[in-house]
């Protein structure tokens, strides 16, 4: 039934963007195609600001993104199919039509002109919604649309490929909010104790977007409390340590939740090893759980350290440090936090600090399958680690990224495999083998269930 409604609107659709058209070679009353033609241009501006989608029940649960991502990928195969239906009408017009006066050509004019137009409208309209809703599109997408939209069948290629991502973004994004509410009573993600979110090396917290994408939103739906260490980008890691130690004395002081459970990923994970072994804060922290953290390292950051000229070095890092100026850093050390990533200062530091009997470690490794499945500059890095660290996600090795009472190892399944960047949802990326707001709430879960 939803079918035959879209087949329907799109019929009264491609009469109302080609009235001009359909009502050639007819021998109406003029007072009827005037009133026919009023009609058809109410129904077309009606469709562009209401589009039809049939799917009331669902939308009365998604939310005002959604519902606008949905509006326009209807209007996109709208387009794609008033546009098809027209040009064969219209070139079956071109064939059969006299033209034997100065009016019939004019009316056929007007007529494509007005096709054109409408259609022209339309996918617009279904652009710009898709445009500033959907999150999967990516800038791919977009640009492609932007240069490619004038040539035929292309174009048509491309509005295909972005109504079935649309598609299944709205899919999926909707059976999350589904999900969330069957949970919804049980707070499975509140834990006894707080999340402290420990980003890595060279970004910021939540100074111009999330480093850690829509994970966290997912957890506070499901009843986390979240807080972030709100560290420097590019310290060294006794810098960032002193920094965290701050952090969850704070935390602790103006809340009075006591304790704890950190989440670090990357270079955050040796930050709050050292914060908890060299700045006496173990007492408050009741677990930490590091993802894709080089404890051992990375080998290929000694060899870059030792191949690149010492002036290239301190030049790269004086621009680097200024940039981190004007990002929010008080006093970058983009040299320092470079080498305290190496294998060599990883090991010597290593012998130097002791975990915490009183604090639950765990640690998440994940891997790339190729340099392919990861994004710039991921992509570029990939073999670059492999031939010095091994199976790795592109910037740290699986080896060097398991530590604590508890690791594991999540494999890529297929082509795709996850990423450095993945693990904290950098890309805002849906993909078939991984879901990361998911994979986040069952690590949160199982903390709650653990007694943290």
């Amino acid at each position: 039934m939803h079918k035959i409604k879209v087949l329907f609107m799109t019929l009264l659709l491609t009469i109302s963007t080609n009235w001009i058209g359909v009502l050639q070679g007819t021998a109406w009353h003029r007072a009827v195609e005037v009133l026919f033609g009023l009609a058809a241009v109410a129904f077309f501006v009606c469709m562009n600001i209401v589009p039809y989608t049939g799917r009331g029940k669902e939308e009365k649960i998604a939310g005002k993104r959604l519902k606008q991502l949905q509006k326009g990928r209807y209007l996109i195969i709208y387009t794609m199919l008033t546009f098809l239906v027209n040009t064969a009408i219209n070139i079956s017009l071109g064939l059969h039509l006299e033209f034997a006066s100065t009016g019939s050509i004019v009316l056929f004019v007007i007529g494509i002109v007005g096709w054109l137009l409408g259609e022209g409208i339309l996918l617009l309209n279904g652009s710009i919604r898709l445009f500033a809703t959907s999150v999967q599109m990516g800038i791919r997408y977009r640009v492609a649309i932007m240069l490619l939209w004038w040539i035929p069948v292309l174009n048509l290629f491309f509005l295909y490929k972005l109504y079935r991502l649309a598609g299944q973004e709205y899919e999926i994004e909707l059976e999350k909010i589904e999900l969330n509410e069957v949970r919804k009573e049980s707070e499975c993600c509140h834990t006894k104790y707080p999340l402290l979110m420990v980003h890595g090396v060279f970004f910021r917290d939540a100074r111009f977007f999330n480093y850690w994408g829509r994970i966290p939103k997912e957890l506070i739906r499901n009843g986390a409390e979240i807080y972030y260490g709100n560290q420097q980008s590019a310290v060294t890691v006794a810098e960032s340590g002193k920094e965290l130690a701050e952090r969850i004395k704070q935390i602790v002081q103006e809340t009075g939740c006591g304790k704890v459970n950190v989440i670090a990923h990357s270079k955050g994970g040796l930050d709050i090893r050292y914060a908890i072994s060299e700045y006496d804060v173990a007492d408050y922290v009741a677990s930490l759980t590091t993802i894709n953290t080089p404890h051992r390292g990375c080998m290929f950051a000694d060899y870059l350290l030792e191949k690149v000229p010492e002036g290239l070095r301190k030049s790269m890092a004086k621009r680097y440090n200024d940039t981190l100026c004007r990002l929010g850093d008080t006093s970058p050390d983009f040299l320092g936090a470079v080498t305290d990533l190496t294998a060599t200062r990883c090991q010597e530091r290593n012998q130097k600090i002791v975990d915490s009997e009183s604090v639950y470690y765990q640690s998440i490794a994940s891997s790339m399958s190729k340099a392919q499945s990861g994004r710039f500059p991921l992509n570029f890095s990939y073999d670059l680690v492999k031939y010095f660290d091994g199976e790795n996600d592109g910037l740290v090795s699986v080896e060097s990224a398991l530590w604590g009472n508890v690791y594991r190892t999540l494999k890529p399944e297929g082509k795709r495999g996850i990423s450095h960047g993945d693990m904290i949802d950098l890309n805002r990326e849906n993909f078939s083998n991984f879901d990361v707001r998911e994979f986040y709430v069952n690590l949160v879960q199982d903390l709650k269930e653990k007694g943290f």
